[in-house]
């Protein structure tokens, strides 16, 4: 609408003036003509001063500036104002068309039809509009693209099958194929759901170096009536067997808002977990906590679906797929007691049997001698705690009870806070009457890593007043992991006020800016403290449980023989502190999922024993591809990283890659460890599903084109031969008869003629 009422007015489009030059094309007689207007301009200054006594001053000023101004259009027509432009010449220059032919354009969101319907219409004969207006004026190259571009052998054969949609990667593709050619400009016709991983801006570089237009269609709509979407799943890249997983599920809506759905947890077919949501206002994400059970070991594809709503426009996007790999091994735990008690008792029944989970239990009988339970050979821990990093750091997490930190070296004491800052382990303190503050902890590198604040100078003390505490947990507790201890959040929030109180030796401390508390415990004068406490810190995790018999919710008198609350927390419990601890070789792809044929790219940290990372080990990776066939894969140190090792390898066929990676320095075996990747098609083409006006307004900006959408595509042709690229003319385009002109001339005069009237001076 713009355009058109734009070029009604002034003759030519805008894009005419944008990139011609303006200039006067003077004669002798527009001079003496120009001569004859400027005294007529005086003698109208004169004529108004003279009337004086018949009017205001202000009314004299006004119809003086009316009258001028008249005057001066005139004079600025005679001066013969022309604008001179460089246009391309008829059949002289090539014109790439890039088509988008991926499965987006699916999507029935244009007029009712599919958005390929428009580039069918305008694109996929002879003589459709575009294509018509666009091969009068130049030679004309189609493309076709999703992931790269190449030649579309004949009008109609778009599918509008493609998986992916990359726009940098087309771009790149159509210039290279028309390096050399006298080019005026690019078409590109998409939605814009670029789905491509990476910036964009190397292409629009390659544009601008070569001051190479792109002119940008953009097909779609912008708000999509009736629509669900899985945003995003928040999965561990690694899970225990027979671990509960609480995953965040992101999903938005347009059309539905208040209406209640389930999201649906699939592992290879089968439900293994479920949710209900309410929908929010359209267009505003919400996010929920969905609990699954990973109960296969091996590599498990599991989905989060959303039945597909009434009148709904896309049902690809209703779900997601993660690729976890649910892992049946021992995850190793020492637990360091300095005292007999039943703590230490209750906590190794609770989870002994969970075949997952192993507790190397230490405990201080007398000075200088310990009792070793569940070690695995007769040397483990023979001397007591671990006095080198190598011996610790084979640990996934470390649990310290009622153990004063004057029972520890300096060094130890460092060696505990590396194992949770540099090693990336789970360390947990338990409450009892040489923990904490009392415990002498205050100023060591211990006291840095927990997430309560204990008061440097504190010193170990007797153990404070007994304090009887009613466990709840907090907003954040509600839906933490460690704290699940039913089978659904509500029941667990349930559960949790049914306990009986428990107990606490240690003074209140007051948790560190960054830490989150997950349980707090409220005293029989209403008093509320912490009681369970956690924060990140370096590469792992602390915590801090300032209870000290929690086994009070096994053996209390409320509590029945059959109830596993306290076997729940305590594998929640411990299952979470060890959960993404690293191991020293840690193999992932760079990316979860690629399409068939594309290469997959294998990554690999590698570190020494005491989690020094290496940059001199042979590292390879064996891949077993999908049919059984294996290849060996040698992957290279990254050379920017510290430990990051790659190699690169072509997925053959569809299906789930096993890649086991094994690191040795010399002679020694440093570790092993096997990631998986995936191969096949997605809907990642149905996600975010309307039209991306920003991508595609920035090429053009950036490009020196313009974006068009298909009401407004008609002069598209016309604004491409204004270029000044490739082989041109020079046009000298004449401004003095616009209408533009005539209308101001005849507004102008009608404005002096009715302001004089208006005053009585006519």
């Amino acid at each position: 609408m713009f355009d058109a009422v734009f070029q009604a007015l002034f003759s030519h489009r805008l894009v005419v003036f944008q990139q011609g030059e303006f200039r006067f094309d003077l004669t002798t007689g527009s001079l003496v003509a120009a001569t004859l207007v400027g005294a007529i301009m005086a003698a109208a200054i004169v004529t108004y001063r003279r009337v004086g006594g018949k009017g205001r001053v202000r009314d004299r000023v006004v119809l003086t500036a009316l009258r001028l101004a008249a005057l001066a259009l005139v004079l600025f027509c005679l001066f013969r104002p022309t604008l001179v432009v460089r246009a391309a010449v008829p059949q002289q220059n090539v014109v790439a068309v890039l088509l988008d032919d991926s499965r987006s354009m699916q999507i029935p969101d244009w007029n009712g039809q599919a958005r390929g319907a428009y580039l069918t219409e305008q694109f996929g004969t002879p003589d459709g509009p575009l294509l018509q207006a666009l091969s009068d004026r130049f030679l004309v190259r189609v493309f076709r693209f999703s992931s790269t571009a190449g030649r579309l052998e004949a009008p109609g054969s778009l599918t509008f099958s493609g998986s992916q949609t990359r726009l940098g990667a087309a771009l790149d593709g159509a210039r290279d194929e028309l390096a050399g050619l006298p080019v005026s400009g690019i078409v590109l016709v998409s939605d814009g759901a670029d789905t491509r991983d990476g910036s964009m801006a190397e292409a629009l570089l390659g544009l601008k170096a070569q001051q190479l237009p792109v002119y940008t269609v953009g097909v779609g709509s912008p708000q999509l009536p009736r629509d669900i979407q899985i945003d995003r799943v928040n999965t561990p890249r690694v899970a225990l067997k027979d671990a509960s997983l609480l995953v965040d599920v992101t999903v938005t809506q347009t059309g539905y808002a208040g209406r209640t759905i389930t999201i649906y947890v699939e592992d290879e077919g089968r439900i293994v977990g479920s949710e209900e949501l309410q929908l929010p206002a359209d267009g505003r994400p919400a996010t929920v906590q969905v609990r699954a059970a990973a109960s296969e070991a091996g590599p498990r594809l599991f989905t989060f679906r959303v039945a597909p709503l009434a009148d709904e426009m896309i049902t690809q996007n209703n779900a997601r797929q993660a690729l976890i790999d649910v892992r049946d091994h021992r995850e190793k735990i020492l637990y360091f007691e300095g005292e007999p008690r039943f703590e230490m008792k209750f906590l190794r029944r609770a989870v002994a049997d969970d075949e997952n989970l192993q507790v190397v239990a230490l405990q201080r009988t007398a000075d200088n001698k310990f009792l070793r339970l569940e070690v695995d050979d007769p040397d483990e821990l023979l001397g007591g705690f671990p006095r080198t990093r190598e011996e610790l750091f084979s640990y996934r997490a470390l649990i310290l009870g009622s153990i004063e930190a004057g029972a520890f070296t300096g060094d130890q004491l460092q060696m505990i806070a590396d194992f949770v800052d540099r090693r990336g382990g789970g360390l947990l303190m338990i409450g009892g009457a040489r923990a904490f503050g009392e415990g002498g902890y205050g100023g060591t590198p211990v006291a840095d890593v927990l997430p309560l604040i204990i008061d440097p100078n504190t010193r170990a003390s007797e153990p404070g007043d007994l304090a009887r505490l009613q466990v709840l947990p907090t907003r954040a507790g509600e839906t933490h992991a460690s704290t699940q201890i039913a089978a659904t959040e509500g029941a667990s929030a349930a559960r949790w006020r049914d306990l009986p109180q428990v107990t606490s030796v240690n003074a209140p401390l007051e948790p560190k800016p960054a830490a989150i508390v997950l349980l707090n415990g409220t005293d029989e004068r209403g008093r509320e403290q912490p009681v369970l406490t956690w924060q990140q810190y370096g590469r792992g995790k602390a915590v801090a449980l300032t209870l000290q018999d929690t086994w009070q919710w096994q053996m209390h008198a409320t509590m029945s023989l059959e109830d596993q609350t306290h076997e729940n927390y305590w594998r929640q419990m411990l299952r979470w502190l060890v959960n993404g601890v690293p191991g020293v070789v840690e193999a992932r792809g760079a990316v979860e999922r690629v399409e068939p044929g594309e290469p997959i790219v294998v990554e690999a940290t590698v570190k020494d024993k005491a989690h020094v990372e290496l940059n001199g080990a042979d590292v390879t990776a064996r891949v077993t591809r999908p049919n059984g066939g294996t290849i060996d894969v040698p992957l290279e140190w990254s050379g920017d990283v510290d430990g990051l090792y790659r190699g690169t390898f072509v997925s053959t066929e569809a299906g789930t890659y096993e890649v086991a990676v094994d690191a040795s320095e010399g002679a020694d075996i440093v570790g092993s460890d096997v990631a998986f990747v995936r191969a096949g098609p997605s809907d990642e083409e149905f996600f975010d599903p309307t039209m991306h006006e920003g991508p595609l307004q920035r090429i053009a900006d950036e490009s020196g084109g313009r974006f068009y959408t298909p009401e407004t595509a008609a002069g598209l042709a016309e604004d491409v031969r204004y270029t000044g690229r490739g082989v041109t003319s020079v046009e000298e385009r004449d401004l003095w008869n616009m209408p533009i002109v005539l209308i101001v001339l005849m507004s102008l005069m009608c404005a002096e003629w009715g302001y004089r009237r208006a005053v009585g001076l006519s």
